[in-house]
């Protein structure tokens, strides 16, 4: 029978000693230490706390300084009724009184020498006690002596000869001295001289970015026609951090806000609907949807190029009382004739149905809403088109020009703006403004 033998195996350890006897723990005498109970632990805490804190109040009395004789506060002196000594006649004055003697060193004697050092008192010495109690009977005297506190602002506690008392004047802001009168708002200046819109004025001015003369401006300060205006070059950072986005609005959208169950146009301004041959370069940021307002308007039933913008000077420019900015349309027409005029025949196309003189009236000398129109130039693209081109925008303007002269609109497209084309930008995108373009 084969015997199969481990190697490597430890030896179990000992646990007797060669008598036989029982060995004890490697790491002790085999005597456990008993545990504390927990009432006992608690009172240990509390004794080395004590210990703690006497220990913490023993050494901030060693360090606390002690205030020098010559700092502490003078005692205030009595102000009462004070007697006169009367004159003793059992001790008269004696001018041939002898000098006080010297001691054998020389020194004055033991009555006459000065106080010892701090601490020792002398002969006829007050104590501390006995000054304590003569400074209380001088604070008692001068209270008993003070009148009592009247609140004078108070009619009702003043004296019949009394006068009220004079309250300093407000002074005025000095950035508002100019009288309404003889100046303007700094924002509507601002907005004049073309820095920037007045909304985009008001937020600089609350942000401490713009100053006249060079004072810090604030909001509501009327200037005069001669100030000097200077702008932070924060201002111009933040500005130029701007966009404007130019959208094919397609028929079906309101240009501004939503009405009649229709979607503002500003909803097409998503990155999914970004052009993908969109030359400025701009990255999209969430900040670019806030303030996008549309600078100019578009009728629900056109389409063409919309101007969204952030920047106020670009809206005011496009949309301004003062705008000279022209506009081009596409208008596609249908002839319907004037009431009282000669019928035409059917079949005539637009172009031979309107008369040479009704043309130049679209060109200058309408009215609308009692209004002369400024100049526009008219003129026909094909025999079903006429391309207009405004440097104003009245509501549902070529519209209305049309029906005075007998045509009726059937189609209209917006195709540039200044100097901006509407181009190959398809119908529902958009893409940025870029740097270097200008309107």
């Amino acid at each position: 029978m084969a015997t199969l033998t481990l190697k490597n195996k430890k030896p179990a350890a000992k646990t007797r000693n060669a008598e036989g006897e029982k060995r004890a723990p490697v790491r002790g005498k085999g005597v456990s230490k008993p545990r504390t109970t927990l009432a006992k632990a608690q009172a240990e805490r509390a004794e080395r706390e004590a210990q703690f804190q006497q220990t913490q109040q023993a050494q901030q009395r060693r360090e606390r300084p002690e205030p020098a004789r010559d700092e502490r506060p003078a005692r205030p002196k009595p102000a009462g009724f004070r007697p006169e000594r009367p004159d003793r006649p059992d001790r008269p004055d004696r001018p041939d009184r002898p000098a006080p003697s010297r001691g054998p060193r020389g020194e004055a004697p033991r009555h006459e020498r000065s106080p010892g050092p701090r601490g020792h008192s002398q002969p006829g010495d007050r104590g501390p006690a006995e000054r304590a109690e003569r400074g209380d009977r001088a604070d008692r005297g001068d209270r008993a002596e003070r009148p009592p506190r009247v609140d004078q602002r108070r009619a009702s506690n003043r004296g019949p000869g009394a006068e009220p008392p004079v309250r300093p004047q407000r002074r005025l802001n000095p950035a508002r001295e100019v009288s309404p009168e003889s100046g303007e708002r700094l924002s509507k200046r601002m907005s004049e001289l073309k820095l920037a819109s007045r909304r985009e004025a008001d937020e600089w001015i609350a942000a401490g970015w713009v100053r006249v003369d060079g004072k810090v401006a604030v909001l509501g300060q009327r200037v005069g026609p001669d100030v000097a205006i200077e702008i932070d070059p924060a201002a111009r950072q933040a500005q130029s951090q701007l966009v404007t986005v130019l959208l094919h609005k397609p028929i079906g959208y309101v240009s501004g806000q939503a009405e009649d169950g229709y979607e503002p146009a500003v909803v097409l301004f998503q990155a999914e609907n970004r052009w993908k041959d969109d030359p400025s370069g701009i990255k999209p940021h969430p900040n670019h949807h806030r303030h996008l307002a549309p600078a100019g308007r578009l009728d629900i039933d056109s389409t063409g190029l919309l101007v969204l913008t952030q920047d106020g000077r670009i809206a005011k420019a496009l949309i301004g009382d003062d705008s000279d900015i022209e506009k081009e349309y596409l208008v596609r027409v249908e002839f319907i004739g004037r009431p009282g005029d000669e019928p035409v025949p059917e079949g005539t196309l637009p172009n031979a149905a309107l008369a040479p003189e009704q043309l130049a009236l679209l060109n200058h000398g309408l009215e609308l809403d009692g209004e002369l129109l400024k100049p526009a130039k008219v003129s026909w693209q094909n025999e079903h088109q006429l391309r207009f081109v405004l440097r104003e925008g009245k509501k549902r303007q070529i519209r209305r020009m049309c029906e005075l002269v007998g045509l009726k609109v059937v189609g209209l497209k917006r195709v540039r703006i200044g100097r901006i084309p509407l181009g190959h930008l398809p119908a529902g995108q958009w893409r940025y403004l870029a740097p270097w373009e200008r309107f």
